[in-house]
């Protein structure tokens, strides 16, 4: 495979070794084919292998193992994605942790917005682990926009739903105070048997 990199005054370079093939970096794809293949209610969730362009640390894997949920019905409101979101996150940190949402942008949901959870190494006082937020991110979510439904054949003046993204490394780093996503992937077996 080649890729092409314009020079100027028409001449092409060739780069060999590049490949015109991209590997996935969301699952959110499926959603889509979903709601074009299946009639609402619609209530689903999509594991994949997923690829972004990270250099390995402490937070941030190039290849990771993503979890889309898309919910689409009548009458779903943002009420019903933040009391699923945070039922998820007080069975998996415990009844303790708190949730913070933040508005943000993605761009098949509106409104949209990234979810936090506090911090089980300080309490949510602030730390290392936290960058002395007291927060750590874990997800982001937003109800489907109008267009995404028109555009899957889904009446939006019918239906409504409500989407999320989450990294599972990323949740099982935070649910076992991990200060590291790398150890996940040592394939040390001492240290995976403890889990």
């Amino acid at each position: 495979f080649y890729v092409v990199d314009n020079q100027p005054e028409g001449k092409e370079t060739h780069v060999q070794g590049e490949s015109d093939v991209l590997l996935r970096t969301q699952t959110s794809g499926v959603q889509a084919h979903v709601m074009e293949a299946k009639e609402p209610p619609i209530y689903m969730i999509c594991p994949g292998t997923v690829f972004r362009p990270d250099t390995a640390d402490a937070n941030h894997l190039p290849q990771f193992t993503q979890v889309e949920g898309l919910v689409v019905d009548e009458g779903i409101t943002f009420g019903d994605l933040k009391g699923t979101l945070d039922y998820f996150t007080r069975e998996i940190f415990g009844k303790d942790r708190a949730t913070r949402y933040r508005p943000h942008f993605f761009p098949f949901t509106e409104p949209s917005c990234e979810v936090d959870v506090s911090c089980g190494v300080c309490h949510g006082k602030g730390c290392r682990f936290c960058k002395n937020t007291g927060w750590l991110e874990i997800l982001g979510c937003g109800m489907v926009d109008p267009n995404v439904f028109r555009n899957c054949g889904i009446d939006p003046e019918k239906y409504t739903g409500f989407a999320f993204g989450i990294g599972v490394e990323r949740v099982a780093a935070l649910r076992y105070d991990l200060p590291d996503l790398r150890m996940l992937m040592t394939g040390d077996m001492r240290f995976l048997k403890q889990f």
